[in-house]
């Protein structure tokens, strides 16, 4: 029997969520057309010839299918996490696969870190050279408004960030709808150059890619490095998985966005051939006069579009980052009540902020930023590629030898994007990769340091079961309601414990030592979130697990044990934290200077009791020295 309706909300569902990831998903790739043939050509190492347009089209056009129709789209989107996809959710898959191997894992870990480190480098190009590049089109419009273009970028991404805070719910529903009208729009640019010289359509014939190479291996390796540009945003369609889903990812791609770009792309080679003059901005130079204002408004928008989705991306990374414990806790707010997933860091979002007007300044124009572009993007697909590998061969155990060729060929097409775009590295393509290293630097310190401390409090603890079996010998005053004591490691005496016990002398009737375990999976149902064992005398140990998509909470988790043994009211129950200063010492550990950052690291770190949602008006901290 049929059942029409369901088939029809259905179809709806695909439909909207394939609308929303046209908008989020490929604002970053759909607005490359921007930049990307003006690089090749401007670059000066292509000479101006109809073979040379027909092999770069190719190229551009080929380089789209394989990194990411066949890369992307095709092979890695199968790598999900529980539904989850990104660097992220692929690094846990990996470490997972090869946990019997500890020192594969900690190296793919360390990789992997180092890629998502890379991830806030691309996030301060992105929507520099986007913005950029959609305003200068003013200066197409007329050369007098070259002074203005760097105050108007700078503008706009000021706007951009400051209404960050507010939440993208209520704008984010147009920006699948523009990005729409954006598609549309390029493809029509292209459908009306194409017509002019239809022959440019045999670009789309590998020979002419394969022939541009032979003949010219050196110009080629180079270029690429520009062409590259025009795959910016493949790993969004990865990170944006957990949001829309597989298959309105490879429906939105297949029938909207991969057969826009290629019009655009190829439409800007026709009008090549026909005006070589207009190398100095293709793009731009497509639309009819009396469209350029509007062009470059529409050109704009799809811009700061696309920037949102990488600004959005880089709260929920390091999110993300932080439940692995790769950061300190940052004051995360929640801009919608309806959507947890939608979220705001003002410590990231400022941050990102200054780097973006930082390379601005710097850098100046889009053909410059071009520069500093790609080194950070294709060491992630590279390091895509090589997590994929461990994925495919671990933890679905395919093959040995049809791994290596299903990863292998992709593995030689990231390295040689990467070769090309390593000869930019002193033209500014060390820019990202300072930003990612100094991000890297800060996640392995602190996650040494989190190491040191916790091996420093085990080698101090004191035996839960032996201490509360002395303490009943002879039980100190108990008092009405339920005191809950958080403790790093299950089986140990939390110093906040220690602490009341010695100044107040009492004991609440109800004990909960509670220790909060975060696990490289996305999601923790909240049917397996608590582990609950009684230690007697009315005092339980109780594990609290989370993913790191899960926004935690510790009150909500805490209530699912009600009529398990345990009378909690919410009223009289008080949260005892301890609030540990760290003092950097000479000797073991860390270099001297590692350890007064994580000592200030760790001064700076946003409160327990915000980040795991506790009533500010029933938290008790105790604080301590810890030496590392």
């Amino acid at each position: 029997m049929n059942h029409p309706q369901k088939h029809s909300a259905s179809t709806s569902s695909i439909a909207t969520l394939t609308l929303g990831a046209i908008g989020i998903v490929y604002g970053d790739i759909g607005t490359s057309v921007l930049y990307a043939v003006k690089e090749v050509f401007g670059s000066g190492h292509v000479p101006f010839t109809h073979a040379n347009v027909y092999g770069v089209l190719s190229i551009v056009f080929w380089t789209l299918t394989v990194i990411v129709s066949l890369k992307y789209v095709t092979l890695v989107l199968r790598a999900d996490n529980e539904g989850e996809g990104g660097l992220i959710a692929m690094l846990a898959l990996a470490s997972q696969a090869v946990k019997d191997k500890p020192r594969t894992r900690q190296w793919l870990l360390a990789v992997g870190i180092f890629g998502t480190s890379l991830f806030y480098g691309d996030g301060v190009i992105t929507p520099a050279i986007s913005v950029l590049s959609a305003v200068e089109g003013l200066v197409v419009v007329s050369p007098a408004f070259q002074r203005w273009v760097l105050p108007l970028t700078l503008l706009i991404l000021f706007a951009l960030f400051a209404v960050q805070k507010r939440g993208t719910g209520g704008i984010g529903r147009f920006f699948g709808p523009i990005t729409t009208v954006w598609f549309v729009a390029i493809a029509l640019l292209g459908i009306y150059h194409i017509a002019g010289h239809p022959e440019i359509l045999e670009a789309l014939s590998p020979h002419h890619a394969v022939r541009f190479i032979w003949l010219q291996p050196g110009v080629s390796f180079i270029i690429l490095g520009a062409v590259v540009l025009c795959v910016t945003g493949g790993e969004a369609l990865y990170a944006d998985m957990g949001h829309f889903g597989k298959r309105p990812i490879r429906l939105a791609w297949f029938t909207l966005v991969m057969p826009c770009l290629t019009l655009n792309y190829f439409g800007q080679g026709a009008l090549l051939l026909d005006d070589p003059t207009a190398v100095a901005n293709p793009f731009f130079n497509m639309a009819p006069a009396w469209l350029q204002l509007p062009l470059v408004v529409l050109a704009t928008m799809a811009t700061v579009i696309a920037s949102q989705a990488l600004i959005s991306g880089a709260f929920s990374v390091t999110k993300q980052v932080i439940q692995l414990g790769y950061l300190p806790r940052l004051q995360i707010k929640h801009t919608s009540v309806k959507d947890t997933g939608q979220i705001y860091l003002p410590l990231v979002n400022w941050g990102l902020f200054v780097a973006v007007v930082l390379a601005v300044g710097m850098f100046k124009s889009s053909s410059n930023l071009a520069s500093a572009y790609g080194i950070a993007v294709t060491l992630d697909m590279l390091i895509t590629t090589v997590l994929t590998f461990f994925v495919i061969r671990y933890r679905w155990h395919y093959p040995w030898l049809l791994c290596v060729l299903a990863t292998g060929w992709f593995f030689l097409v990231d390295l040689a994007f990467f070769g090309s775009n390593l000869l930019k590295l002193f033209d500014g393509g060390w820019f990202p990769l300072v930003i990612g290293a100094a991000v890297f630097t800060l996640m392995m310190t602190w996650k040494r340091g989190r190491d040191l401390l916790a091996a420093k409090q085990q080698a101090e603890a004191i035996e839960l079961d032996a201490f509360l079996a002395a303490v009943f010998l002879d039980p100190p005053k108990r008092v009405a309601g339920t005191a809950v004591f958080l403790s790093p490691e299950t089986g140990m005496v939390p110093n906040a414990l220690l602490h009341n016990l010695k100044h107040n002398k009492v004991l609440h009737e109800q004990i909960l030592f509670v220790t909060v375990r975060n696990h490289p999976v996305p999601w923790i149902g909240l049917g397996r979130r608590i582990e609950i064992t009684p230690l007697g005398h009315d005092c339980w140990q109780v594990v609290v697990h989370y993913g790191f998509k899960n926004d935690p909470d510790l009150p909500l988790a805490l209530s699912t044990i009600q009529g398990r043994g345990v009378a909690l009211d919410p009223m009289t129950t008080s949260y005892f934290l301890s609030r540990d200063v760290v003092v950097p010492t000479t000797g073991e550990g860390m270099a001297p200077w590692r350890e007064k950052l994580f000592a200030q690291m760790h001064h700076n770190a946003g409160a327990a009791a915000e980040f795991l949602n506790l009533p500010s008006n029933a938290v008790i901290e105790l604080g301590s020295k810890l030496e590392i």
